[in-house]
């Protein structure tokens, strides 16, 4: 059963340890177009494909669910994320890295721990318009905002 797919958490939230059923066939949907174009392979098709395949209820623009503050709720895989000007910067061995989202529609795919996702994503970097994988901490946000949203039925 999807509902059994196991993920972490970066707060409890009431006493359960089961992604909820809407939430996990998001991500099932996200996990099987790794390296394939959905649609016109822009990146909020993916978000879009996803949520009317698991028959989530949304109003077909940017409303992708329910809103909700990543600091009153823990965010969860299948949550859907919407970058609006966003730059992350994180120091590394060679130097910098940067991230940079204008506007830019991804899904949560796994939650790594406080702040640390794996988003799955299209029309950018390397990968192009085919659906990849790409590894945040939020906590390296410099600039904009990231706007959370929780699928319902």
């Amino acid at each position: 059963m999807l509902a059994a797919l196991p993920y972490l958490l970066l707060a409890p939230i009431a006493q359960s340890d089961t992604l909820p059923e809407l939430n996990a066939r998001i991500v099932a949907f996200a996990l099987e177009q790794e390296g394939r174009k959905v649609d016109r392979g822009e990146c909020w098709d993916l978000a879009a494909k996803a949520l009317n395949q698991a028959g989530a209820n949304w109003d077909g623009f940017y409303g992708f669910g329910r809103a909700y503050d990543r600091r009153k709720e823990a965010i969860l895989p299948g949550d859907i994320m919407q970058f609006e000007g966003v730059t992350m910067e994180t120091r590394t061995k060679g130097g910098m890295e940067r991230f940079s989202f204008g506007k830019h529609t991804a899904i949560v795919v796994a939650v790594r721990g406080p702040g640390k996702v794996t988003i799955a994503h299209q029309n950018f970097g390397p990968t192009g318009r085919k659906v990849s994988q790409l590894e945040l901490d939020l906590s390296t946000v410099t600039k904009g905002r990231i706007l959370l949203y929780r699928p319902i039925q």
